[in-house]
């Protein structure tokens, strides 16, 4: 592929791992020099109205609706090849249509399982090399389709489980998820406990709250962890959640060695370098990010579908304590923290998940791959002719 390549990078906001590896990509493609790269919520665009609803409703599903999201996470495979699955093969095929047509792209890269690419090209019979980055540590079978050029996956556990479906091995490359650059620089830690009036004397627990919320009761919690301010400080990180912030702020304002309350933090590589563990939910990039730092995670009632299924696979390895009571939080983060031959295991072992530099491997893959398959075209049509 040459500078002037057009690339288009497709998905979708049903969570923000999808959209953040697709801006990873966008980065490192106009790093080498590909100065066109069009990313495309291409559901928002063709159904903005449907697209908020059932983005409104993928939240709720991590509260309210968990019940109804397992059903369609694990249902799935029951009614793939049915009916009332056609409408998701059809949805944005009008605006890929006008996207294709009107922009020419030499390469589309998913970053979320969206059928109706690979269907485009089984009914339009425009060939587009076309890639799908998957962006969790588990296989849905969603991503899976005939007219799919490569997969990039996280390890070798997803390469299996493609294996098994059927997948031929030379499509299907082992490359880690894409993360902001950011997780691969070298930073002083002394520095950053500067930075944000951080004890380098005590075990710094980081909790990731975020916009959705990862645990109940956090104010609760705080209170139990500053009953033990004499060996762990804590830090909370609320995202986008004024409320939850407003609220934690008289605690840490009462207590400033115990808790600090942040909202969002662009340079969030700098708290899980310092932190000796982490209460996240297991969220694909998240997860990704830990491995990159080597950050121990507790994962808290994992909600069922890809959650679940990340959470399992970083439990079978030893990198992660899962926990599904409320109540029990306390005690077994206390009791982790407490137990440094424990602590540096599970740090050893978390970072053996890891693959850096993700995004230059794939796009690196990608330009062969597309390279590849422009040969095969010629080569096709000139025997045709």
């Amino acid at each position: 592929m040459k500078s002037n390549s057009k690339v288009l990078i497709l998905t979708a906001k049903y969570g923000n791992g999808h959209v953040q590896v697709a801006k990873t990509l966008e980065k490192k493609c106009k790093e080498l020099g590909y100065k066109e790269v069009i990313v495309c919520n291409l559901y928002s665009e063709s159904f903005p109205i449907f697209s908020e609803i059932t983005q409104y409703l993928y939240l709720k599903s991590f509260s309210i609706g968990k019940q109804f999201y397992r059903l369609f996470y694990y249902g799935v495979d029951k009614i793939y090849n049915k009916r009332m699955m056609n409408l998701y093969f059809k949805m944005g095929h009008k605006r890929l249509h006008q996207i294709v047509t009107s922009e020419q792209p030499d390469m589309i890269i998913n970053t979320f399982p969206m059928i109706v690419v690979p269907e485009y090209r089984r009914k339009t019979g425009t060939v587009i090399p076309t890639f799908n980055v998957l962006t969790d540590f588990c296989l849905h079978r969603i991503w899976v389709h005939e007219n799919i050029d490569k997969y990039y996956v996280a390890t070798n556990h997803v390469k299996e489980k493609l294996l098994r479906l059927g997948i031929n091995p030379s499509m299907i490359k082992v490359t880690g998820i894409p993360i902001r650059s950011q997780f691969q620089e070298n930073l002083n830690v002394i520095d950053i406990h500067n930075k944000y009036h951080l004890d380098p004397t005590k075990k710094i627990l980081l909790i990731m709250a975020g916009a959705h919320g990862v645990l109940k009761n956090v104010k609760e919690l705080c209170q139990s962890f500053i009953s033990k301010s004499d060996q762990i400080q804590t830090v909370i990180v609320c995202g986008n959640n004024t409320l939850l912030f407003e609220s934690l702020q008289p605690l840490a304002e009462a207590y400033p060695q115990a808790l600090k309350v942040l909202s969002y933090v662009e340079r969030i590589d700098e708290l899980y370098r310092v932190a000796a563990c982490m209460i996240t939910k297991p969220g694909g990039i998240t997860l990704t990010e830990a491995t990159a730092l080597g950050v121990p995670v507790v994962l808290y009632k994992p909600v069922p579908g890809q959650e679940k299924e990340n959470a399992h696979y970083f439990e079978q390895n030893n990198a992660a304590v899962v926990i599904n009571q409320i109540e029990d939080i306390v005690k077994e983060v206390t009791t982790l923290l407490s137990d440094e031959t424990r602590l540096q295991e599970m740090k050893a072992n978390i970072k053996k998940i890891h693959v850096s530099y993700s995004a230059d491997l794939i796009l690196e893959d990608m330009v062969r791959e597309c390279e590849y398959i422009r040969n095969k075209k010629m080569m096709i049509g000139s025997v045709n002719y």
